[in-house]
């Protein structure tokens, strides 16, 4: 990928990228006072904002500046990136001079690529989807390639990248029954747009036949399979951090039960499981992982109405070493694990996980993670943003799926007193991980040949 400037064409009129235009500045500014709102409650969004206007502090410009033009990868949030970031190693492997610029649009989502993305490569936030903004960062950055992760259909930037002479690719596309309802009353809008984009990883046969109807050339689709599958073992340290730290809060062996990436509601389903089930299991330890660590006031207020012992681990880090100390309180039966970057190992050091946005809330989280270290897992009915996956893991037998929250407290219990039965799921689970592992390589050879 030649070292040259990147000369930004603007795409051919229409009314309809007219209507668009004028809308969609109308629509951001009304929403800008949530946004504002968002920023205060979460803290992250305030750094770095200018760059979702294009504008870029001095010590980032410099990164860009660096030989070669990058491949520019859009991820939208956690999940998403999670995927983006295995598809630069498979990239790498492939082609080891690329470089990427990575954005996200969630602080959490960037705090996390933050941490784990290096010069030569970038971290920004996505800029604002507006014609002036979109010009000015397709001419900073200079990509070779845009990649947009899963469902990203952003018009001004596939527009100008499109006629900037930009491929564009999409990768681990999905769209979802709900979805593509929706999508269907803008069928004028995507039957133009779709063609525009050069190459479409899909997850399953159902996802391609969808994005076809709405526009996308069939010759351009391939059914790739779930990247999803190829997310790598968690990392050893992580685990034994985790491992560490739940030694040092009960060094006898404990029944570890972990919320993962729970929404409002999903922790009080759980908290009042403890509650019936402390005086039969008295060894259980329950670890909240919020989905957002901010709510942390909210999930301490729910622990402390139920008179429960707990520790807050963002107070209360596991002591070095050399100056070792007991814990603040002794056998407690929570952990509210307020901490970014963390899941993935408590996931790893758990006996049973429950993989939240799956009661309380519709779309579901990542089930992957637990699976590919063998845990068994308990999702709620709405796994609306995995269908594939969810289907996989159903006719595998790969995890337990309940209706609602009296059947998430039966089953938990039931695995508390038949380890054995969660131990086979979790088999099953990693079993089903590795039998579909390959896509991200497919979608190398499709968009970046």
């Amino acid at each position: 990928m030649q070292d040259s400037p990147l000369i930004v064409h603007s795409p051919r009129f229409s009314p309809i990228w007219l209507l668009y235009n004028t809308l969609f500045p109308l629509v951001f500014a009304c929403l800008m006072p949530k946004f504002l709102l968002r920023m205060r409650k979460r803290g992250g969004y305030a750094a770095d904002f200018a760059q979702r206007f294009g504008r870029y502090r001095p010590e980032v410009a410099a990164l860009l500046d660096a030989p070669g033009r990058p491949v520019w990868i859009q991820a939208v949030s956690v999940g998403e990136l999670a995927v983006a970031l295995t598809y630069m190693d498979a990239a790498r492997r492939r082609h080891p001079d690329l470089r990427f610029v990575l954005t996200t649009n969630t602080s959490t989502a960037h705090a996390i690529a933050i941490q784990k993305v290096r010069p030569p490569d970038v971290v920004l936030y996505f800029p604002v989807d507006l014609p002036f903004v979109i010009r000015r960062v397709l001419s900073r950055l200079r990509p070779a390639a845009l990649v947009l992760v899963e469902n990203e259909m952003w018009p001004n930037l596939i527009r100008y990248a499109a006629a900037s002479g930009v491929p564009v690719h999409m990768i681990n596309g999905r769209i979802s029954r709900h979805s593509y309802a929706g999508y269907r009353k803008l069928r004028f809008v995507t039957r133009r747009l779709l063609p525009l984009m050069s190459s479409f990883s899909m997850q399953s046969t159902g996802d391609a036949e969808r994005l076809a109807d709405l526009g996308a050339p069939p010759d351009r689709l391939r059914v790739t399979g779930s990247a999803k599958y190829d997310l790598p073992p968690t990392p050893p340290e992580a685990a034994a951090a985790a491992r560490a730290y739940l030694d040092w809060l009960h060094p006898a062996r404990r029944t570890v039960v972990v919320g993962g990436s729970t929404w409002p509601g999903e922790e009080d389903i759980l908290l009042d499981w403890l509650v019936r089930a402390l005086p039969q299991h008295p060894d259980t330890l329950l670890v909240l992982v919020p989905r957002h660590a901010e709510r942390r006031a909210e999930v301490l207020a729910s622990i402390q109405a139920r008179g429960l012992p707990y520790v807050q681990k963002s107070v209360a880090p596991l002591p070095p070493p050399d100056q070792p100390g007991p814990p603040p309180v002794a056998r407690p039966a929570v952990l509210l694990a307020d901490t970014t970057g963390e899941l993935r190992g408590f996931y790893a050091a758990a006996d049973i996980v429950f993989v939240g946005k799956s009661i309380s809330e519709n779309g579901g989280q990542n089930p992957i993670e637990p699976a590919v270290d063998a845990r068994p897992i308990l999702v709620g009915p709405h796994m609306e943003n995995f269908p594939a996956i969810s289907e996989d893991f159903q006719t595998a037998r790969a995890w337990c799926q309940v209706p609602d929250a009296d059947a998430l407290g039966t089953a938990l219990t039931h695995w508390l007193e038949h380890p054995g039965d969660a131990r086979e799921t979790g088999r099953r689970a990693a079993a089903l991980v590795a039998s579909h592992a390959g896509a991200t390589d497919l979608m190398v050879t499709h968009s970046l040949p």
